[in-house]
């Protein structure tokens, strides 16, 4: 629950105009896995970095956006339409950290079950 704490309460990068998802209109940058959007989060500039060098994409131009973590769960999530989630620092291996859509993690109406009973 701390790590949610932090994560709501720390600005974070979000990458825009790269979206791996097939079906994604622009925005944020987001992954796609096993029906679940995520959006990319990143912790600092090092951790996108980090990213952009394992996708062979490191001399490329990132554009972003500094967002607080709350707004993301709290208003890119539900503003998805799907169900979507975090996924903070994701080249980091273990040491990123993946916000599922689940009931007290995103608002209840963008929950995996609110589309799934939906």
């Amino acid at each position: 629950m701390a790590l949610l704490e932090n994560f709501r309460t720390t600005p974070v990068l979000v990458p825009l105009g790269r979206s791996q998802s097939p079906d994604a209109e622009g925005g944020f940058l987001t992954a796609d896995m096993n029906g679940i959007r995520f959006i990319l989060a990143f912790s600092d500039q090092q951790a996108l970095a980090r990213y952009a060098q394992a996708r062979g994409m490191f001399r490329s131009e990132w554009s972003y956006q500094t967002v607080l973590g709350a707004r993301l769960l709290d208003v890119a999530v539900p503003a998805a339409g799907m169900p979507c989630g975090v996924a903070l620092d994701c080249a980091d291996g273990a040491e990123g950290l993946v916000l599922p859509p689940v009931k007290g993690i995103v608002p209840d109406e963008a929950t995996i079950d609110a589309y799934t009973e939906g």
